[in-house]
């Protein structure tokens, strides 16, 4: 049996408190105060929690985190500006690479380690160089490798998804049908699915799912879907360019500048499959560059086409790309396409 994603945040949280306590020598209480409160926008943290540093009473906004990447950082600090408290990141491990990361950008962490960056004046604290253990978290489940994210993917682009046949899923995703079935338990078993008896089945805690898979996208997917790299004759050439007949599809800062008007792309993002490559090279007349402002992925989905948004990618991908780069516009734009494309599909019932 796998740990459900709640039992991993709660053993988490409960070690990073215990491992800040034991590292920290100063007169110390850390409580629960709300869990996953409500507040008027979408987003909301896992709970908020309170500290009392040397009779200092300090209340946070905490997400925890089983890993930390730098797509995790870029999506806190989307959310930071928000919050009606102070951010606090519960992590696992915070590797060294992440903690100056995090520092320079003032997000402040504990992890189960003793790790810890605490600025609220006049307390600072800072804990580094303490090892990660070995056995937290380990029963952690498959849901979240390449091919539970093709999965999760189909499954939040197609509202209902989840109800059809499993045979129906598989073509979606383009996996095997047996990948279906195991996925589909894992999924159950961290709460993200609920039998509805009679009604058939509901993707739950669609917002959370959606943010797992944000962050997991550009480090356990996106690079494993990379078909090359090329150069186009021009600069601008793909601006009055349509792929609807090339089986390819926009992604990234070109999808989400033909969708928002907002960006002025420096990297072309396609998506398309093998089969289609060559045709679609020779018609953008593209030519293979390692270093060139052309990439082209795989599109891990079954085609479609999708008379909504033409010869782009769906916006949650575009979303996911533009994360990716870490690039400050990107993100502001990523920012746009949220709040007007992608709510609509992750709100609660």
């Amino acid at each position: 049996m796998y740990n459900t994603n709640k039992d991993i945040e709660d053993e988490i949280l409960k070690f990073a408190i215990e491992a800040f306590r034991k590292n920290v020598p100063l007169q110390l209480n850390v409580e629960t105060l709300v869990k996953q409160p409500h507040y008027n926008f979408d987003f909301r943290p896992d709970m908020e929690l309170g500290m009392e540093i040397n009779g200092k009473e300090i209340r946070y906004c905490a997400e925890i985190k089983n890993t930390v990447t730098k797509t995790n950082i870029m999506l806190l600090l989307m959310r930071k500006q928000k919050l009606p408290y102070p951010l606090l990141l519960v992590a696992k491990y915070v590797n060294p690479v992440m903690t100056k990361e995090l520092m320079e950008k003032g997000i402040e962490f504990i992890d189960t380690a003793g790790n810890a960056f605490i600025n609220q004046p006049p307390i600072y604290i800072f804990l580094k160089g303490n090892r990660p253990p070995e056995t937290l978290g380990q029963t952690q489940n498959r849901t979240f490798n390449p091919t539970g994210l093709r999965i999760i993917y189909a499954l939040l682009c197609n509202p209902g998804l989840e109800n059809k046949p499993f045979r129906k899923i598989a073509e979606k995703t383009r996996l095997a049908l047996g990948t279906i079935g195991w996925f589909m338990r894992d999924l159950r078993e961290l709460g993200f699915l609920i039998d509805m008896g009679k009604r058939g089945y509901k993707l739950t805690q669609k917002d959370i799912l959606f943010q797992r898979w944000i962050t997991a996208y550009p480090e356990q997917l996106r690079p494993k879907q990379l078909l090359g790299r090329y150069k186009g004759e021009h600069d601008g050439w793909w601006q009055h360019k349509k792929l609807d007949h090339l089986k390819a599809k926009w992604g990234g800062e070109v999808a989400a500048a033909k969708l928002t008007q907002y960006l002025k792309p420096e990297t072309i993002t396609i998506y398309t499959t093998a089969e289609y490559l060559n045709h679609l090279l020779l018609e953008c007349k593209l030519k293979k560059d390692p270093a060139g402002e052309v990439e082209i992925l795989n599109q891990f989905w079954d085609y479609d086409e999708n008379v909504e948004y033409r010869d782009l990618v769906h916006p949650m991908l575009i979303y996911a790309d533009l994360i990716a780069t870490g690039n400050q516009r990107n993100i502001e734009t990523a920012k746009i396409i949220y709040e007007k494309y992608i709510v609509q599909f992750i709100r609660e019932d």
